[in-house]
């Protein structure tokens, strides 16, 4: 028996911070003072706060220490784990963090997550993601038993369609219905499929997931294989996620040698065994159908639909695909009811979602709310505000696929239908903020080339249709927009989202038209008065050097590469070299100059 439990988190964000440093040293320092008998260290999976990481956090008190550096642990050691003093100094707080009762810091008592309700993310954090006991230890695999002892396949679905559970991989789907349909398709071969190819800008909600709670997964994939008849599955991964991979990898094996997986799993006759293929980075491959090809060996390109996959997918057999967040809350609602799950977040969008919060905002991380919470809530009271104390303008969710939301709707509720009113959609959960120095329309540009990039070039109206887009965005930008060239955006936008084959080109436009929507002003500004409001577009920027500031030191001549700055016959008051001045003809608004000056004696207009 232990009497201290570390928890480090382990997986990528806190790991590019240094967290396994901060394990070796808490191993060699237990070692060396004879406690690894006494304490445990454990490698474990995502707190959430990324953005003061590495994360800490001591048990049976719950103290939480951020920001933990290699060099702290003899102090945490001495003084916390074996002097029982908590070292207050690396302690989280904030002006909003009050412990009850003078105790030192822990997770509930932390603004950021005071308004989460964890159900997908509840094991992250908590348990090693590599031992299987610590999961049953959380009713691991209890669901999978029930299901197979007690229930029919379509005594499970009803479950599954009760608690209103909705794919969350960006359609929204009803996940029972997915199901249900797979059920009714006759066939002697079925599949389950779990799609962890989370290829959006700034979204790691599938891959923390995976990291933190791989078992998860595998649970409730073997929970839908009973309910559908399937007896083989497949988690199609990102290969940038070596730790996922990894984790899945051990995960697979020990429920394989636990006979969790296999041949007649619980002595029921039920057979249900598990395999990886790993993605290329083609973010076409988030689409179902082109998920499917590229499993079979061949290119990843989407499919027409009809048939869809639940009658006619994976080696055209019938088929379900669910992302790793639907399958995250799978065991959990078949242990504590559809009534349970069905509480929780709105009318028609039930349960939680996950988030991955980027962008500008002072707690980046990963955060998992109640279905209906506003986009107020999450900024400011979750996410800690806008660094600066600068405005909030906008916020992208849904990602490329997205749309963003302008400050004047901060207080929309987030969920499946509020967001494609406003002309955003859910998406798999990435959330960038923004702040009044992002211009909209640089946005829409940035997410239509990474759209432009990955477009499998099946159909025209995405293949061709997104570069002209591209095009009028790079020259808009540029300055060199024209009369008109809104109204051709539009068009292009609406005949690319009615006429492209899959989800990804029906859905390339929406970054565009929504900015159109809400910020069509800023578009307006670029083309007709040649002038970025955000002082964001390099085309746009003046440099400007003010000459009562200007020591004449000469560092911005030194560092400009066109020789664009010379000296003036002005000496500043104080001074005794006379001040600089940029060639506008000249300057090519690189900014080396502003970098350099130790004065703040350049200016952006």
């Amino acid at each position: 028996m232990y009497r201290h439990h570390v928890l480090v988190c382990s997986v990528a964000g806190c790991a590019s911070s240094g967290s396994a440093k901060v394990s070796e040293a808490l191993e060699k320092e237990l070692a060396a003072k004879g406690l690894t008998s006494e304490i445990r260290v454990v490698k474990t999976g995502c707190f959430g706060l990324c953005a003061l990481g590495p994360i800490v956090v001591v048990y049976p008190e719950g103290t939480f220490y951020t920001e933990v550096k290699p060099e702290y642990i003899p102090e945490i050691v001495e003084e916390h784990l074996v002097k029982g003093r908590p070292v207050e100094k690396y302690i989280y707080n904030d002006s909003d963090t009050v412990p009850e009762n003078g105790r030192t810091v822990q997770m509930k008592d932390i603004k950021f997550y005071k308004k989460q309700q964890r159900v997908a993310l509840r094991n992250c954090g908590v348990i090693d993601p590599e031992s299987l006991d610590e999961y049953i230890a959380r009713d691991g695999y209890k669901a999978l038993a029930k299901v197979l002892t007690e229930m029919t396949p379509e005594d499970v679905i009803q479950v599954i369609l009760d608690s209103g559970l909705r794919g969350r991989g960006g359609g929204g789907f009803p996940t029972g219905r997915k199901w249900q349909f797979a059920r009714a398709s006759v066939s002697d071969k079925k599949y389950v499929v779990c799609n962890a190819d989370e290829g959006d800008p700034g979204a790691f909600m599938d891959r923390s997931v995976l990291e933190g709670d791989p078992h998860a997964v595998i649970e409730a994939m073997a929970i839908a294989a009973y309910a559908i008849g399937a007896d083989e599955g497949y988690v199609y991964v990102r290969a940038e996620y070596p730790g996922a991979v990894r984790c899945l990898e051990i995960a697979i094996e020990k429920a394989r040698q636990a006979g969790l997986l296999g041949k007649n799993i619980f002595s029921t006759g039920f057979n249900f065994d598990l395999h990886i293929r790993l993605g290329a980075g083609a973010f076409v491959c988030g689409e179902e159908t082109a998920l499917l090809t590229s499993i079979e060996g061949k290119r990843g390109e989407p499919r027409p639909r009809p048939p869809f996959p639940a009658v006619k997918g994976l080696f055209g057999q019938p088929t379900i695909i669910n992302n790793v967040e639907t399958y995250a809350n799978v065991a959990q609602i078949i242990n504590n009811g559809a009534e349970w799950f069905a509480s929780m977040g709105t009318e028609k969008s039930k349960g939680t979602k996950v988030f991955a919060l980027g962008g500008k905002i002072n707690h980046t991380g990963l955060v998992e709310i109640p279905m209906g919470t506003t986009l107020r809530e999450i900024i400011y009271e979750i996410g800690g505000g806008i660094p600066g104390g600068k405005a909030f303008k906008a916020a992208q969710t849904g990602g490329p696929s997205g749309g963003c939301i302008p400050a004047s709707l901060i207080d929309t509720k987030v969920d499946y239908d509020s967001l494609i009113a406003i002309g955003s959609m859910m998406g798999s959960g990435g959330l960038i903020v923004m702040d009044e120095d992002n211009c909209m329309v640089d946005i829409a540009k940035f997410f239509l080339e990474f759209t432009v990039d990955e477009s499998c070039g099946k159909c025209t109206p995405c293949r061709i249709g997104t570069r002209r887009m591209l095009e009028l965005l790079d020259k808009i930008t540029s300055g060199k927009g024209e009369d008109g060239d809104i109204e051709k955006l539009e068009n292009l936008a609406n005949t690319i989202k009615s006429a492209s084959l899959c989800g990804l080109g029906q859905t390339a436009p929406n970054p565009v038209l929504s900015t159109l929507r809400y910020f069509r002003h800023e578009y307006e500004a670029h083309i007709y008065k040649k002038e970025c409001p955000a002082h964001c577009c390099k085309a746009f920027a003046k440099y400007e050097i003010d000459r009562d500031k200007c020591i004449g030191c000469g560092v911005c001549m030194k560092n400009c590469p066109v020789n664009a700055i010379s000296r003036t016959d002005y000496v500043a008051p104080g001074h005794k070299l006379a001040s600089c001045v940029i060639d506008q003809d000249t300057c090519i608004k690189c900014g080396a100059c502003k970098t350099n000056c130790k004065f703040n004696a350049i200016d952006v207009k």
